[in-house]
């Protein structure tokens, strides 16, 4: 299996893990402006008053996926999360977080709820 097929594993492992977590899925592969440095959300969920933006990481361990996240990359990530909520103002008055869901094939998971703030 090459990267990016394990990569989609890795996305559809987090979403089913969320979901068996009383999460559901509204969004996955959010991308807010090709081109610009806002950058794609692999998916967003809800439980209750919470959207939860999270960032999925798959590597050999879960220690190099959870380094795999960089500050720069969490910049975009937020930027990403501003531009959803500006435009689905539905969503006003919850409660936001940033998640990761490292992932160590054949199937280790780690969910870090905030993971980091805006």
């Amino acid at each position: 299996m090459n990267n990016y097929h394990k990569g989609r594993l890795a996305e559809f492992l987090a979403r089913l893990y969320m979901i068996l977590h009383g999460y559901c899925i509204i969004e996955r592969n959010y991308i807010i402006g090709r081109g610009t440095t806002a950058g794609e959300i692999d998916f967003i969920a809800r439980k209750g008053k919470n959207i939860v933006f999270v960032e999925v990481k798959q590597r050999q361990t879960l220690d190099f996926a959870a380094y795999a996240i960089t500050y720069k990359q969490q910049q975009r990530l937020i930027r990403g999360a501003e531009c959803f909520i500006k435009d689905n103002p539905q969503y006003q008055g919850f409660d936001f977080r940033f998640d990761a869901i490292l992932i160590a094939l054949p199937l280790r998971i780690r969910h870090i709820k905030n993971a980091w703030h805006s």
